[in-house]
């Protein structure tokens, strides 16, 4: 199988897996089911991953990734234009978003995971989390030392608090307020993030 076809294979797997465990938990979900929604015989999933926790695990690290991807574009991005650092920290709340709309099971699958601790990926989703905090972490310590946030502040826990902030706003949104389009909840979180983070510094 060429890398680009593995690839392709792959990715049909992590979206099936990802809505059926969505669907009806993970101990309910078998690797015969996954196979059949991604169009695969049962033995591609064991020719791509070990055993269906492998493939779990591998899917967290997967979804994790792509949405420290996003945040990390959307602040280069911003900081290219020549934005300020409370710019670059809007541009991640607005590419968290897209990433939720784009992905709500993943999301879904992932907040519900991160208060488990009885799974044995734990560890792989502790370190793909704290990766993706660590860009919002960066970008904030910046915005610390050039005066646009005050340096008073708790730079890893306001990271956190900001990154968690993104992801309980969004499945609120999805689950009782899908009406609202994405633009005017970035408008509500941008205008907390200016006036309870940035203060008086950032406001223009």
């Amino acid at each position: 199988m060429t890398s680009a076809r593995r690839q392709a294979t792959r990715a049909r797997l992590f979206d099936s897996a990802v809505s059926l465990i969505a669907e009806q938990g993970f101990s309910a979900t078998t690797v015969d089911e996954i196979a059949e929604r991604a169009g695969v015989a049962k033995g591609t999933v064991y020719y791509n991953f070990a055993s269906k926790n492998d493939l779990f695990e591998e899917l967290l690290r997967h979804g994790v990734g792509l949405l420290t991807e996003a945040l990390q574009e959307a602040a280069a991005a911003a900081q290219t234009r020549g934005g300020t650092q409370v710019d670059a920290m809007d541009a991640m709340i607005g590419a968290g978003l897209g990433f939720i709309q784009r992905y709500p099971s993943f999301t879904q699958l992932y907040v519900a995971e991160l208060w488990r601790t009885n799974r044995t990926w734990q560890d792989t989703l502790m370190t793909a989390r704290q990766e993706a905090v660590a860009v919002v972490e960066k970008v904030l310590g910046e915005a610390v030392a050039a005066g646009e946030v005050s340096d008073e502040i708790d730079v890893p826990l306001t990271a956190s608090a900001l990154f968690g902030m993104v992801l309980v706003a969004a499945l609120d949104w999805q689950a009782f307020q899908p009406e609202r389009d994405v633009a005017e909840v970035h408008e509500a979180l941008s205008r907390l993030l200016q006036g309870r983070v940035g203060g008086a510094a950032a406001a223009r």
